[in-house]
């Protein structure tokens, strides 16, 4: 049996899905018998591969470089999961859209404390005028929402997916797949 090649993916947020995801502990070995981990920023891949099977994305796409990875991710993956809620909803990243991109970047840079980076995109990548959740940038298959998910919900979500079966969580979460 061939094992379905998985990846990982972290945008604009706090890696807390990911932290979540180690929290699997011994059940990770488990599922390392069914997956290929492809690419994750657990693993050391610098670009996102060809013909994946699933990828969780954890995190909104706040910059060019998130949104760049998400249209890759979207075109190499069969199956993308909205993972945690900066990417089921925007959350605590989108706090930013109150404010201007321009307007941010010289509370940030101009008059906070330090001094302004010089290099351009070459040192930050671009901000997008609005942080977006995953879903209003590309096609998405499944969400798994939670600040983080905890471990419980993402190994019955991805045990689901990687079956081909549709994810069933407890009654206060919603059926997807």
């Amino acid at each position: 049996m061939s094992k379905l090649r998985f990846a990982t993916a972290w945008l604009g947020g706090c890696s807390g899905c990911h932290m979540s995801f180690l929290d699997l502990d011994e059940k990770l070995i488990d599922l390392a018998d069914k997956i290929e981990l492809v690419y994750s920023p657990i693993a050391d891949v610098k670009e996102f591969p060809e013909r994946v099977d699933v990828t969780l994305v954890e995190g909104a796409v706040a910059n060019l470089d998130n949104l760049k990875l998400a249209q890759e991710i979207r075109a190499r993956s069969r199956l993308v999961v909205s993972f945690g809620d900066c990417a089921v909803t925007g959350n605590v990243p989108s706090l930013r859209n109150k404010l201007g991109v321009d307007d941010l970047l010289t509370a940030v840079y101009h008059e906070g404390p330090g001094r302004h980076p010089t290099g351009g995109d070459a040192i930050m990548p671009r901000l997008l005028p609005k942080v977006l959740p995953l879903h209003q940038v590309i096609k998405v298959d499944a969400f798994l929402p939670g600040c983080p998910p905890d471990a419980e919900r993402i190994w019955i979500a991805v045990s689901a997916l990687l079956a081909g079966e549709p994810v069933v969580l407890e009654p206060s979460m919603r059926t997807f797949g």
